[in-house]
């Protein structure tokens, strides 16, 4: 009712160019038709790749594909398949340095066992082992520390001797966090005895 003229002529040209341009489109012209809404496009997506599943069927595949992909990845961590670990203990880099640290006796592994002992001693109202209990703690602090710098300096140099063309960035952290971690407790499992070479 309130439309302009302009508008009505130009509706209908646009109608006519956009049936000759559809017949005789090249591949690599201009669509020539608006993009669709979000929304639209979502629905067309939907309806055409869950045409046989409900959203319901859909959202228990993914979940059970989901778990799977967990207790492959459990697996892994218990066994040492490379295939299915987590990105951070994938690659040979990070293999040797789980393989030397599981291969030595590491200060910080025995912090647990050596806290409590040492909050117990500190819990006894008696003076001279509360004293003994502080010590013990500042003890255990410096060998940590010691241990941890020379594994680093150690593991560096090995890691450039085997591996000189690759990457080897983030990997005495990655073996200083696992050191830090009881042995049966680290996950991928140890796949050497101590004392053995990697």
């Amino acid at each position: 009712m309130f439309r302009s003229r302009a508008k009505e002529e130009k509706a209908p040209a646009a109608k006519v160019g956009m049936t000759d341009s559809k017949q005789t489109r090249d591949p690599q012209a201009p669509k020539g038709r608006p993009t669709p809404k979000r929304s639209e496009a979502q629905s067309q997506r939907r309806s055409v790749a869950n045409t046989s599943m409900t959203r319901k069927d859909a959202a228990k595949r993914q979940r059970d594909e989901r778990r799977a992909a967990m207790e492959r990845q459990r697996q892994a961590l218990a066994g040492g398949d490379e295939r299915y670990l987590p990105a951070r203990d994938k690659g040979p880099v990070r293999k040797f340095a789980r393989d030397w640290i599981d291969s030595r006796f590491n200060v910080a592994e025995f912090f647990l066992p050596m806290a409590v002992v040492i909050l117990v001693l500190s819990m006894v109202r008696v003076g001279a082992l509360q004293s003994i209990a502080l010590l013990l703690w500042l003890v255990v602090i410096v060998l940590i520390v010691l241990d941890a710098i020379v594994s680093t300096v150690r593991l560096r140099k090995q890691l450039a001797e085997r591996f000189p063309d690759q990457n080897t960035k983030g990997a005495t952290r990655y073996a200083l966090m696992r050191s830090l971690q009881m042995r049966r407790l680290r996950l991928p499992k140890p796949q050497v005895k101590r004392g053995e070479r990697p």
